[in-house]
């Protein structure tokens, strides 16, 4: 490809691109909106509230089931695993030590995604409702003369 060509693409990407910020939108329903009563960014409930509801899910199986550090525990805390791993470097075997390390890193990578599971299923719950109210403000501080609510799509016109 040579100089003359390379410049000549760029120019047709920049022409392309110039038409400035775009907003993508649904058909347009009667009176220029997007339904009766909906905004134009639509997030269904059932959607966040499967997402949420399998982090738990998944949160809950692993506590239970994955604890490899606390599985049969003794009367001073010790894990079934971290007792092998202490009688195994008590006889000097090398893979004590390593059992102790695998099970340190198991619990401490269990407990990070135990937390990110159980911030998941939180934060879908805070979000819904936080976005509902912003969109309820949002609806309320944009509105035409004639009190109908002003869609996204007609907001790129105030940038330009």
């Amino acid at each position: 490809m040579s100089w003359d060509e390379w410049e000549h693409l760029k120019s047709e990407a920049v022409e392309r691109q110039s038409a400035g910020m775009q907003i993508n939108q649904a058909a347009a329903g009667p009176g220029g909106s997007t339904g009766a009563g909906q905004g134009d960014l639509v997030v269904n409930q059932d959607d966040l509230g499967a997402v949420g509801n399998e982090a738990f899910i998944l949160h809950d199986h692993l506590r239970r089931q994955a604890d490899i550090a606390g599985a049969g525990m003794d009367k001073n805390g010790s894990g079934s695993s971290m007792q092998a791993a202490a009688s195994l470097k008590g006889h000097n075997f090398g893979l004590g030590s390593a059992l102790e390390t695998t099970v340190s890193m198991w619990d401490s990578q269990l407990k990070s995604l135990l937390q990110a599971c159980a911030h998941i299923s939180n934060h879908l719950d805070y979000s819904k409702a936080l976005h509902a109210n912003d969109e309820t403000q949002i609806a309320a501080s944009l509105r035409r003369r004639n009190g109908e609510a002003v869609p996204a799509s007609r907001l790129n016109e105030y940038f330009k």
